[in-house]
């Protein structure tokens, strides 16, 4: 992260030092093109999320920052010790599936290599997170690209073609020592260990069968999953499907390891749990933010476990916002919370075609980091619908000293 430490290098020394850091100034996020008609390279944004700048809530685009994204099944990428980076991929050159890892020159970016031994990855590949006080990294699974990239079809969830696996990695040796199948764990996508670096356990979000799962080492050395939050689908009439999963999409820890967020993008919230056991997760705080179920909508909701009525179209500055909740970032001392609303050009144009149509948008929610609670900055509104070459969709969120979701302490 941004700042020295003494003699432990740069960065850091704990995770409860970087909540002392400063407050974030700008934020960077990738933006794509893909799948909206607009004849452009995908490209880096950078957004203004100083109060006292006058350019507070703008989208700044230096020249020297766009740039063509020509890798292909790429996701996740980790900073490791050895100073190289790690990327995850998604499948093969091809579009099959083959969750494997790249290795570039920290310095350089050139390629080195795969990560994982000649022949040894992961049949699918998402997201991943590593532990080396336990010698362990865990790695998740979407799908092969060929299977997602034009969209959602339900058949393919009854030929098994989405990711229900975690794959337990000896981080010395590069190789899978254990594969986790997940009970009510389709598509697990995120995944996250506690911040604590002597801690053996963490959750993943499984987005289709909108479940938390908590991985957690046993005494003989081996990994366990347990299921420990269940979004309950709603039953629906005007959707794909006669029942409407939550999708939990994106989730994250603050760096004290108190609080647990998730966004369930086709339900439209965004969730925040005390996890000061992890075991039992409490609700402190839910916030809808567009999504699927608004009034008004092409969405009737026939039965609801959680609900009384549909929750009211948002209205941020004037703009009604389309999508849900998707991407999700935490700034370093626990009190604001960044979200986008695009998930992946296919899938926004087969669930949300107005994202397409209007771009993705930025929004900022304040946290209660004492009693728990999320309440929405109604000044605080990133349209990407009024870029210079037409509506973007931006996606990841990333500070450049370091977040919630890209450190890890070792």
């Amino acid at each position: 992260m941004a700042t020295k430490c003494g003699n432990c290098g740069p960065g850091y020394s704990t995770p409860l030092e970087a909540m002392k850091g400063p407050r974030e100034e700008i934020v960077y996020l990738p933006c794509i093109y893909r799948n909206t008609g607009t004849e452009a390279p995908d490209y880096l944004a950078t957004v203004d999320v100083d109060p006292k700048s006058p350019q507070y809530c703008q989208v700044i685009e230096p020249e020297d920052i766009h740039a063509k994204c020509e890798l292909a099944f790429l996701h996740t990428s980790h900073c490791l010790a050895s100073g190289e980076v790690m990327i995850s991929s998604l499948g093969d050159v091809k579009g099959n599936g083959k969750g494997g890892f790249v290795l570039l020159d920290g310095e350089t970016f050139e390629v080195k290599g795969t990560w994982e031994r000649p022949g040894g990855a992961a049949p699918s590949g998402y997201d991943f997170w590593y532990q080396p006080r336990h010698n362990v990294m865990i790695s998740t699974e979407w799908a092969a690209p060929n299977v997602l990239r034009d969209g959602f079809n339900p058949a393919d969830v009854e030929a098994g073609l989405y990711g229900s696996h975690l794959y337990v990695w000896d981080w010395q040796h590069h190789e899978i020592v254990q594969t986790l199948s997940l009970k009510d764990g389709l598509i697990p996508l995120e995944i996250r260990f506690l911040h604590n670096p002597d801690a053996a356990q963490g959750f993943v979000g499984c987005a289709l069968s909108s479940t938390i799962q908590r991985f957690y080492k046993n005494e003989g050395g081996t990994w366990s999953v347990e299921k420990v939050i269940q979004v309950p689908p709603k039953k629906v009439k005007g959707w794909l499907l006669p029942e409407m999963p939550g999708l939990i999409t994106d989730i994250l820890l603050s760096l004290d390891d108190r609080f647990l967020y998730f966004s369930n993008w086709l339900h439209g919230d965004l969730r925040q749990y005390d996890i000061s056991d992890p075991q039992r997760p409490r609700l402190t705080g839910q916030l809808f933010l567009g999504g699927s179920i608004v009034k008004g909508g092409p969405v009737q909701v026939l039965e609801d476990q959680e609900l009384k009525s549909q929750p009211e179209p948002l209205v941020v500055k004037g703009k009604r916002v389309a999508g849900g909740p998707q991407m999700i970032q935490l700034s370093l001392d626990g009190k604001r919370l960044y979200i986008t609303t695009s998930l992946y050009s296919a899938w926004d144009k087969q669930f949300y075609p107005d994202l397409i149509r209007e771009g993705s948008v930025m929004l900022q929610v304040d946290v209660d980091t004492v009693k728990g609670g999320l309440k929405l900055n109604p000044n605080f509104l990133v349209d990407f619908g009024k870029e210079p070459l037409g509506p973007a969709l931006a996606h990841e969120l990333r500070y450049p000293g370091g977040d919630c979701s890209s450190d890890i302490w070792i």
